[in-house]
């Protein structure tokens, strides 16, 4: 029988039509600190309300140990001594996933293709897929994305039609590399976009010194402007010419 400290009260919304993803997220973290927990649902709108006026709170779920309220989802990591990711923190892991599957998925087709995952094959395939993903995240939300973009890039503060015409751009270059088909198309158009990008990421972190969001992995990332929006425009431009290289 577990101790009175040991023991934790939740209350959760468990609804026909909703289940509160953060209480299942309370309860299942109260467990793997050893907790035993007692479930309490809040089955309807009117019993949920009740309790939030009963206890002045304003969310649900609200964990209680030993008798006193810790609070919230995010109350109870810090309680617990667990670290709460800020919303608005800068990050590289948007980056990091991509280029992580991207190369994982470019080894793996590597092997299925050719019996190895190390072949030159592999090394072009990872930047043409990355190139893909890359659009597909921009793709999701076009206006945020291109909101984003038009803070620092030359030509689409020129040109506003450019920023929603890119991520279609980087796509279509990453298909046709990835099929090795029309390379009088992809080569031409990431050598452009790339070159372009480069130097508006290069003047606005290098030389203005600007402190901007990177719009490379859509506009929602709070992924810091620099070195990986410069790399991307670089990998574009470095796989352009090795194209061109090979098909002279």
């Amino acid at each position: 029988m577990s101790s009175p400290a040991r023991t934790a009260t939740l209350y959760r919304m468990v609804m026909p039509k909703h289940t509160c993803p953060y209480g299942l997220k309370a309860k299942d973290l109260l467990e793997r600190e050893g907790f035993a927990v007692e479930d309490r649902w809040l089955t309807t709108r009117d019993e949920t309300d009740r309790f939030k006026a009963e206890h002045d709170v304003k969310t649900t779920p609200q964990t209680f140990i030993a008798g006193q309220r810790v609070g919230g989802y995010d109350d109870l990591r810090r309680h617990l001594g667990r670290s709460v990711p800020d919303p608005q923190a800068t990050t590289y892991t948007p980056v990091i996933a991509v280029f992580a599957m991207t190369a994982l998925m470019a080894l793996a087709a590597s092997h299925a293709a050719f019996g190895s995952p190390f072949t030159l094959r592999a090394a072009e395939w990872f930047i043409a897929l990355s190139m893909c993903v890359l659009a597909i995240l921009k793709l999701q939300d076009i206006e945020r994305f291109s909101s984003m973009f038009l803070g620092y890039d030359l030509l689409a503060q020129r040109w506003v039609r450019y920023a929603y015409a890119y991520p279609f751009c980087e796509a279509l270059a990453g298909l046709l590399m990835l099929s090795g088909a029309l390379s009088w198309i992809s080569i031409p158009v990431a050598l452009f976009i790339g070159t372009v990008g480069a130097v508006s990421v290069f003047k606005a972190v290098y030389i203005d010194k600007r402190e901007l969001k990177c719009a490379c992995v859509g506009g929602s990332s709070n992924v810091p402007l620099g070195f990986v929006s410069l790399t991307e425009n670089l990998m574009m431009v470095g796989m352009a010419l090795w194209m061109l290289v090979m098909v002279a």
